[in-house]
């Protein structure tokens, strides 16, 4: 785990909130239909993530940041579905949605059927088109070539029986129309900018002769094999070392700069948002209830969950004798979400009447921060 800074050690990130979105979360809403009920894994997700930003999703596990991630990328197993909302991304080129029709269908051993029109949406923003109920020619358009993904075990998210530069070429010649030669060339090539010496000869390794930092890299470089706009990391630095953590996520700012690109990190390590993230959202029981500048998530948390999360983190000079200060209460069962305020049976600042009746509304200032809490309600 990081050390997590002090609210004067954050620094003060400015953000182009100017530059075009390259994903934008609309109500997201994806249900777990089980034989004892309904699971809401993501609640009405609203989020927007612009291009050169580095947002953290943090919260504790259970809260969604997963299936949220997975869902943007039409990636949720079943019984998990999406049941609400939509994900909004640019829109990609006819010629290269044919494109990936055409060579996914000669990977698939398949017959390349005909790409249904896209669906007319008058509240789409411009020059986005959405995900949900989008052909799968364009879903696979914006998978791994506009949107890539870092899943959260690299042992068991890579083939154990292809070579990792196999898996890499494949990555490439998916969306790529290249020779196996030249491929091969940019996975080597992919293997040496992520760090992994003698990339000539790793990249016929299996994933079992790598280490799990080496594996982790491995991930990287598939997911930046076709020059993303978004890339969404997911846990990237669990179970790896310290040093290793370090590495990797110097590694992911290096690539944000000197591409440019987004990056959605999905933590519950408050430590590793604040080495590398531009903004914060925090997640509970499948929603957002507080996204603002990273310094100010640090140096002023708003809702009750982020400052009894902030409070709960050991900090150093503490000493000893020092009590930690977890967040009271647990969290409720998938099946019996509270009524009103989902955090309100563990809040400090819980008011009986109010917290409990109807889910607090979204109050945003003017500087873009934002929070779901009755407590703002009359200083906004």
């Amino acid at each position: 785990m990081q050390q997590t800074p002090t609210s004067d050690q954050v620094a003060d990130r400015r953000l182009d909130l100017d530059a075009p979105p390259v994903l934008e979360l609309s109500g997201l809403r994806t249900e777990f239909q089980l034989e004892d009920g309904v699971v809401q894994a993501v609640d009405g997700v609203n989020l927007t993530i612009h291009r050169g930003e580095t947002l953290a999703v943090v919260g504790e596990s259970g809260c969604g940041k997963s299936v949220m991630a997975r869902s943007i990328l039409q990636l949720v197993d079943r019984p998990g579905k999406i049941v609400g909302g939509q994900v909004w991304v640019p829109r990609p080129p006819a010629a290269e949605v044919e494109e990936t029709a055409r060579r996914s269908a000669f990977f698939r051993k398949k017959r390349r059927r005909k790409i249904k029109p896209e669906v007319d949406v008058s509240d789409a923003p411009e020059g986005m088109v959405g995900m949900i109920g989008a052909d799968p020619a364009v879903i696979r358009a914006v998978r791994g070539k506009r949107i890539s993904m870092v899943f959260q075990e690299p042992m068991t998210s890579l083939s154990t029986v292809h070579k990792v530069g196999d898996q890499i070429i494949e990555a490439i010649q998916l969306h790529d129309p290249v020779s196996d030669e030249v491929a091969r060339e940019r996975a080597i090539d992919l293997l040496d900018r992520v760090g992994i010496a003698a990339p000539e000869t790793r990249v016929d390794a299996y994933p079992f002769e790598l280490s799990g930092g080496m594996r982790q890299r491995v991930m990287i470089a598939m997911a930046l094999s076709c020059d993303p706009e978004l890339l969404i990391a997911d846990e990237p630095t669990t179970a790896l070392d310290v040093t290793t953590q370090a590495q990797i996520l110097e590694l992911l700012a290096s690539l944000r700069d000197e591409r440019g690109m987004a990056i959605m990190l999905i933590t519950h390590d408050l430590g590793v948002a604040a080495q590398l993230a531009d903004s914060v959202a925090v997640m509970y029981l499948g929603n957002v209830v507080e996204r603002g500048a990273l310094a100010e998530i640090f140096r002023e948390p708003r809702h009750p969950y982020t400052q009894a999360l902030l409070r709960s983190i050991p900090k150093l000079g503490q000493g000893n004798q020092a009590r930690l200060a977890p967040v009271r209460g647990m969290v409720p069962h998938p099946f019996a979400r509270p009524s009103g305020c989902p955090f309100h049976d563990r809040c400090d600042f819980f008011q009986p009447g109010r917290c409990d009746t109807a889910p607090p509304p979204l109050i945003r200032d003017e500087q873009g921060h934002e929070v779901r809490c009755v407590l703002y309600e009359e200083t906004t």
